[in-house]
């Protein structure tokens, strides 16, 4: 069966807490929840032109942060962060209902791209990184694509599994995640990832390697 389109099923037995994220044998999306009531977090540093230029190798797409309220609502929030940089402010029940969220999660980052080309004329399309390491040339291509994405002020939505690092040493670790890739710098070599699932930190630094290998198994929207 093709790795993108496996459905999350979330079971009681054998779960334990892993930084605050649920951590067990989900295939999909679940996070921590933002808080009880799931209220708009705006990074005011993050909001700049639709596409703002920084130094030489580096874009980022300007957004609205927001968190999700519930620790399955991730694919929805990044759809939704990745929605304002178009200067939409889609609710994200209006994006769980799209997509087919449940707390289960959402299926697949198929499901992100056919909802987010709704309100973008089709722009996105979905790329999967479908071995467990990404190859150089996946590697590539993901900042190949988060260039041209980031360039047009249309940020990446990405499907993740598993943990990673930042560029500051931080582990991230989910049983299954979305998260929006809003900025890059060093001609895309690093990018920067906006985390509805973290409001005390909103937005990390990573290198492209590193994230093509927390999306490995899985895909990405761009």
């Amino acid at each position: 069966m093709n790795t993108i389109l496996r459905k999350s099923m979330l079971s009681v037995a054998g779960l334990v807490m892993t930084g605050g994220a649920v951590a067990g044998p989900a295939l999909a999306a679940h996070a921590a929840p933002a808080g009880p009531t799931g209220a708009l977090h705006v990074d005011k540093t993050s909001k700049t032109n639709k596409s703002g230029k920084g130094d030489k190798g580096e874009r980022r797409a300007g957004y609205e942060y927001q968190a999700q309220p519930n620790f399955y609502y991730c694919g929805p929030a990044s759809a939704r962060i990745a929605l304002s940089a178009e200067g939409k402010a889609v609710s994200q029940d209006e994006l769980a209902a799209k997509l087919g969220t449940t707390e289960n999660g959402t299926d697949s980052a198929i499901d992100i791209t056919r909802v987010l080309n709704e309100y973008t004329n089709g722009r996105y399309k979905t790329t999967e990184i479908s071995s467990d390491v990404a190859s150089k040339e996946q590697v590539e291509r993901l900042r190949v694509d988060v260039q041209a994405a980031v360039d047009a002020g249309e940020p990446v939505v990405a499907n993740i599994l598993g943990g990673a690092v930042d560029t500051e040493g931080r582990e991230h670790s989910y049983p299954g995640h979305y998260l929006t890739v809003v900025e890059y710098r060093d001609d895309g070599n690093t990018v920067k990832i906006a985390d509805p699932a973290d409001p005390a930190v909103q937005e990390y630094w990573m290198d492209v390697a590193e994230l093509a290998n927390w999306i490995a198994g899985r895909g990405y929207s761009s």
